[in-house]
């Protein structure tokens, strides 16, 4: 993956194919933000006119290109607008945003640097995500330019030399490595990432980081009473894993557990999906693969918090052994399920993990699922819907995702929602969906709730918008899998230390 450097270089004489700068809106005109007097001074004073004369209003994301200021230097100059806030202010996802899209403006192979606003370690961090987020392309599967080397990425910073702005700038590079390895997953077609194979590179990354790594395979399953995960997987031909990973550094200051749905392809089962919607459901593993990335980040990072994560992966097909709607599963610790819809599976899943998750005794479980069609229709695809056992376990999780820049809303768990799921079973414990059309991310939500035992905190995020983006690329956010909640995670475990 691309590096990225810091330099106390003046923007106007520094050497690069292309120099990023932000520009901001102010009234009706544009202004440059404070460090870029020098850039300024040397397209003689001019460069806002030469700006605004381009078309630039300092609209959030917006790129403007001009020649740079000096032959021999930078040979393009990139300004991306920086938005405007009441008070003037610049938040950190403007900056990590901005880098992002004035990154993905220039080409793979250029060197490009970022004279955007730094005052502070965390301003850093932001720009440094940005640029190596923005950089990402999934190229495996292209038969041409996927072989091109990355150029350098450097952040212009009077902080250059400075202790904590170096420890940001590792922990972007970490984390943008983490989401880098996520998203390469959620991308890989499912006919080369099946349950097997991704477990087994849940073993090799976990050994090349230090991360204890277990695997139990559909026998360890079957003899453990795995009832969810085994009812899902059993229509396909690969079969299912569940993956638990260990990062215990000295002393930890809390124990975080995080439990991912890792549906390899969702077909839906016999509850069979429509043609248009099984496109993207490759994605339908990206809270495993968050899961186990951000474990990875944080052992990295070498964060004083002890993580224990349970990646819960099965392939959902249709088969003569697939399960059947009516068919009841007893789940691992005992408690049975009436399948009334095979697509409502991921939950199935995860059931089963949430189980042996608490029995870990953790401080806090997050899980994270690309859960529900529901909360798109409720948040649209760009906010993930959090939920909770407690308010404060719940919001502590929201903040750890706006401190990140990773877009989260609170939603609640009705207790009438668990009740409809255990009456509308007749033959089981409960059903895995209550029969009603709406509120049915609230239900998924009630559902996994009750496999959490009593006394530990506990938080779902259904990230079953923003973990995939089958629109346009925009700022950091490439086309396809996005990463999401592994920034989230890193954050929350930070934050406990």
């Amino acid at each position: 993956m691309t590096t990225i450097t810091l330099s106390k270089s003046d923007a106007a004489g520094v050497k690069t194919d292309a120099l990023v700068i932000g520009v901001v809106k102010l009234g009706g005109g544009v202004t440059l933000p404070a460090g870029t007097e020098s850039l300024n001074a040397a397209y003689g004073g001019k460069l806002v006119e030469v700006l605004t004369g381009l078309g630039a209003t300092g609209k959030a994301g917006e790129v403007t290109k001009v020649p740079g200021p000096k032959p021999g230097k930078s040979a393009t100059l990139v300004a991306v607008g920086l938005g405007a806030a009441p008070d003037g202010s610049l938040k950190t996802e403007d900056l990590r945003a901005a880098a992002g899209a004035g990154v993905r403006a220039t080409k793979t192979g250029q060197s490009v640097a970022f004279a955007l606003p730094t005052p502070d370690a965390e301003c850093v961090r932001a720009v440094a995500e940005g640029a190596l987020l923005g950089r990402y392309a999934f190229t495996a599967y292209k038969s041409s330019d996927s072989n091109e080397a990355p150029g350098n990425l450097t952040v212009l910073t009077d902080l250059a030399r400075n202790k904590d702005a170096k420890a940001a700038l590792e922990r972007a590079q970490v984390t943008a490595e983490s989401v880098a390895q996520v998203r390469d997953w959620v991308n890989t077609p499912p006919s080369d990432l099946h349950p097997v194979e991704f477990a087994a590179d849940a073993v090799k990354l976990g050994k090349e980081f230090g991360v204890k790594v277990e695997v139990l395979d559909e026998k360890a399953l079957a003899k453990g009473g795995y009832g969810g995960i085994l009812g899902v997987g059993q229509g396909s031909a690969n079969p299912p894993r569940l993956v638990r990973l260990t990062y215990t550094p000295k002393k930890p200051v809390t124990h975080l557990a995080f439990v991912g749905k890792g549906i390899t392809f969702d077909s839906g089962g016999l509850s069979l999906k429509t043609s248009t919607g099984m496109v993207s459901m490759k994605s339908d593993m990206a809270g495993a693969a968050a899961v186990i990335g951000a474990t990875l980040a944080i052992a990295r990072l070498g964060l004083p918090v002890q993580v224990t994560t349970y990646a819960a992966m099965a392939e959902n097909m249709p088969s003569g052994s697939a399960a059947r709607p009516s068919d009841v599963l007893t789940m691992y610790g005992g408690k049975t399920v009436e399948v009334l819809n095979t697509d409502a599976e991921g939950r199935l899943v995860l059931g089963d993990a949430l189980v042996r998750a608490s029995e870990d005794a953790p401080d806090l479980i997050v899980d994270v699922a690309t859960l529900t069609g529901a909360c798109v229709v409720a948040l649209g695809t760009k906010v993930a819907g959090a939920f909770g056992n407690t308010d404060s376990a719940r919001d502590r999780v929201v903040d750890a995702a706006v401190a990140s820049g990773e877009a989260m809303w609170p939603l609640p768990i009705p207790a009438e929602m668990l009740d409809k799921l255990k009456s509308h079973s007749k033959v089981a414990d409960l059903a895995n969906i209550t029969g009603e059309p709406w509120g049915g991310a609230l239900a998924a939500a009630a559902f996994l709730g009750d496999f959490v035992a009593d006394g530990i905190d506990w938080v779902h995020l259904d990230v079953a918008g923003p973990a995939f983006n089958d629109g346009a690329a925009g700022g950091y956010t490439p086309t396809g899998g996005t990463g999401y909640a592994v920034r989230t995670l890193i954050e929350l475990a930070a934050s406990a230390g």
